[in-house]
């Protein structure tokens, strides 16, 4: 068993084409999805990963996967996220992990630094519950201090909706403390991610999404399934190909940390 926390798990799928960013293959192509993801986690994991100031672990899925890829240069203690929605799944974790202060991230935040996550353990001093706030109403970061990892916030959260982070907040039981760290943005969709680019290289400006907008609707939806089509055919290609290179923006956006005792339910 590794020591005492604190503890900083970051949640990985597998990267493989079709597995990883399923939602936004669907707006953008299945190779250009799965390309972002690998670059996404190449950049962003091994700071986070190296960071002397906790102790790292990968949260894998699917089950089996050993969490080794010949792209990142680390190895990390690994643990299976299991079954179930993404809050079973934390929970899993969070009740996997050795005692002490924990902390839990995703690989899909393209800002997300060691420093993010040194404000949320900072957080956890005088809090009981930290959540990083997505632009999309769901949430990057929560960290659970030890007296919030022998309960389940997760109970009713409307997972993959603008709602996450409310209904996660509305879980915490009263009189325990909850803090709020940077806001940064994840990228799931479509539009999140042309959003993106256009903000990492303004030079790059969504101008295939714009058209998209003039498209009658019967039109869009055949032409979407013919681009879901194109993609599928081009796996086998794709995953013997050489991962080519995405900028990725490393701005960090700062926030002040808002703390509040929840008094009672909301």
């Amino acid at each position: 068993m590794r020591p005492r926390g604190p503890h900083l798990a970051i949640f990985v799928k597998e990267p493989r084409l079709g597995r990883a960013k399923a939602r936004l293959a669907r707006d953008i192509g299945y190779g250009e999805a799965w390309l972002f993801y690998r670059q996404l986690v190449r950049r962003v994991l091994p700071p986070l990963a190296r960071d002397p100031r906790w102790n790292a672990w990968l949260a894998t899925t699917p089950d089996g996967w050993r969490g080794r890829e010949p792209f990142w240069p680390f190895v990390l203690p690994q643990l299976e996220q299991g079954s179930g929605d993404v809050g079973q799944r934390m929970l899993r974790i969070f009740r996997s992990l050795p005692p002490g202060p924990a902390i839990i991230v995703g690989s899909d935040i393209p800002d997300l630094a060691p420093d993010h996550v040194a404000r949320g353990f900072a957080a956890l001093g005088r809090a009981d519950m930290v959540l990083g706030p997505a632009t999309d109403g769901g949430y990057w970061l929560i960290g659970l201090g030890p007296r919030a990892r022998t309960i389940d916030p997760f109970r009713g959260v409307r997972w993959s909706s603008p709602w996450a982070l409310a209904d996660t907040e509305r879980g915490l039981p009263a009189g325990f403390r909850l803090a709020l760290v940077d806001r940064l943005a994840d990228v799931d969709d479509g539009p999140a991610y042309w959003n993106w680019r256009a903000r990492s290289n303004p030079a790059l400006r969504p101008c295939a999404q714009a058209s998209a907008t003039l498209v009658p609707r019967a039109q869009e939806s055949e032409a979407s399934s013919s681009r879901a089509q194109a993609s599928a055919a081009l796996i086998p290609r794709a995953q013997e190909s050489a991962t080519h290179s995405i900028s990725i923006s490393n701005s960090i956006g700062q926030e002040a940390m808002a703390t509040k005792v929840r008094a009672g339910g909301l």
